[in-house]
């Protein structure tokens, strides 16, 4: 089946596209360097309403279809893994409070996420904790008219500068989810320095010591944490990382197409080399492949069928194994080039590694996909 972008979509893409090209990719490397994401970025990309891709018009949000919402976070990627980040662990959270909140909920929180006025942050792993987030050890235990919570999450992206955490925590002994204010009592945050890749993504340990919060702030039910609100918004986070991968192994690939054409080693072009040709080809049909992959996965989306849960793992799966490789062949093109700061390709070979682990690593992709297949086929 060919699935052909209609001409909004593709209107929409060329205005993200300006967008990425003229604020988010001249402050990536910067960004990168410092570790760390300025407000005024933030706020532009409020303002321009990408962080209202998947929150409801009545809320002030775009309300985007899945497929665009896949090319938004495709053109964010090529410009800056940290960026495409903030949209996903934002649009996390945006979607737990409009799917599985209360409608007061929905109210307050979403017509302030959809202009960015408030940032999301999503809380799940934990120091202890990882791929099994059915071990989660934070504690919430309801104390008159407020939940308490203890313990701690680690790897948070946004959390140093989230205003509002959707935190899991066992509560009866289920897995529970809440939202955090970042001023309640009890809450602090611990930036976390020195990342591999996506440095500028402003990660951060989260910790509860006795933190009150309000009991109207559980979202779902007791019990509904990992089994209807992350499953959910986990599902999302996985899109969109598999767009963000499309768009860096394109950014990739263009580094390398330019490189080559300048670069001279035995008095021509090195895009005359038949090695790099090879490499340039690989790369360019490979980003192909997982183009139509995460297609696939938001046409499905988009008509509800409940098969895209596991092409979104197929897509996110080959997405970010293929970039890994094409960011490699990148700084393989470009040399000892390729390892200096100076030049794109190197940050883009770091930054493409964290897709391998965030929302699902890529052995526990291979375990469920497998898992899939053998069930399927008789």
């Amino acid at each position: 089946m060919i699935i052909e972008l209609t001409p909004e979509q593709l209107k929409y893409q060329e205005e993200v596209k300006t967008f990425v090209d003229t604020v988010i990719k001249p402050m990536a490397q910067q960004n990168d360097r410092e570790e760390q994401m300025p407000a005024e970025l933030i706020k532009k990309i409020g303002e321009n309403g990408h962080l209202g891709s998947v929150i409801a018009k009545e809320y002030g949000g775009q309300e985007l279809d899945m497929i665009s919402i896949g090319l938004l976070n495709e053109e964010f990627g090529r410009g800056c893994s940290s960026a495409r980040s903030l949209l996903t662990v934002h649009g996390m959270v945006a979607l737990a409070i409009d799917r599985w909140g209360t409608q007061e909920q929905r109210n307050y929180w979403l017509p302030r996420m959809s202009k960015g006025h408030i940032i999301g942050a999503f809380g799940l792993t934990e120091p202890n904790v990882g791929s099994d987030a059915k071990s989660i050890e934070t504690t919430a235990v309801l104390n008159g008219d407020c939940y308490v919570l203890n313990g701690k999450k680690k790897w948070i992206t946004m959390g140093q500068v989230a205003d509002v955490f959707l935190i899991f925590a066992r509560c009866e002994d289920k897995p529970t989810a809440f939202l955090v204010n970042r001023d309640t009592s009890g809450f602090s945050t611990k930036p976390i320095k020195g990342l591999m890749g996506a440095r500028a993504s402003m990660v951060a340990e989260l910790i509860m010591e006795d933190c009150h919060i309000p009991k109207e702030n559980i979202v779902g039910r007791v019990g509904t944490g990992l089994s209807h609100v992350g499953l959910n918004s986990l599902d999302y986070g996985r899109y969109t990382i598999a767009w963000g991968c499309v768009g860096l192994g394109e950014a990739c690939l263009e580094e390398s197409v330019r490189y080559s054409r300048k670069r001279k080693q035995f008095g021509q072009p090195l895009r005359q080399n038949q090695l790099i040709q090879k490499m340039v080809t690989e790369m360019s049909v490979n980003i192909k492949a997982a183009r139509l992959l995460c297609l696939n996965a938001g046409y499905l989306k988009d008509i509800g069928d409940p098969d895209t849960i596991m092409e979104t793992w197929n897509a996110k799966y080959f997405a970010a194994k293929m970039v890994v490789k094409v960011a490699s062949d990148a700084v393989q093109i470009h040399g000892a080039k390729g390892c200096c700061n100076e030049y794109p390709v190197e940050r883009y070979y770091r930054d493409s590694k964290i897709n391998e682990i965030i929302e699902g690593t890529t052995q526990m992709h291979e375990l469920l996909i497998a898992t899939n297949v053998f069930r399927n086929i008789r």
